[in-house]
């Protein structure tokens, strides 16, 4: 992922938390901040999060490069302007483990769709 659409401050991420919205999933929550205002149509930001409540450092890693596949895999079909920012909740890892990668795509898309911020593949 390049360093344009990452997501690295803390400030960037309290932005997201407190002045963006969220939706909830069973493995992961999508927070996402509007800002087309600031900087116009820009590519979209992603910032990632996964405490030690999901794994160890080796699972945690393994989820971050998981999720960020995604979103460089969806990145062009995503609102643009936006800051998102996925927390990992426990058992993403597992869940990671024993599903196929379609499976675990599937599901992030789920949750950018819920927001309204992805349009469909062709």
């Amino acid at each position: 992922m390049k360093k344009k659409h990452r997501l690295s401050r803390s400030a960037d991420f309290d932005r997201v938390y407190r002045r963006g919205k969220s939706v909830a999933g069973r493995y992961a929550v999508l927070y996402y901040f509007d800002r087309t205002g600031e900087n116009g149509g820009e590519a979209p930001r992603l910032g990632v999060s996964v405490s030690r409540r999901v794994g160890g450092a080796v699972a945690r890693n393994k989820v971050k490069r998981t999720l960020k596949e995604i979103f460089g895999a969806c990145e062009e079909r995503l609102a643009r302007g936006y800051d998102y920012v996925i927390i990992a909740r426990p058992g993403l890892a597992e869940y990671i483990e024993k599903k196929q990668f379609s499976e675990v795509t599937d599901m992030v898309t789920e949750l950018f769709q819920r927001a309204g911020l992805i349009q469909e593949a062709d």
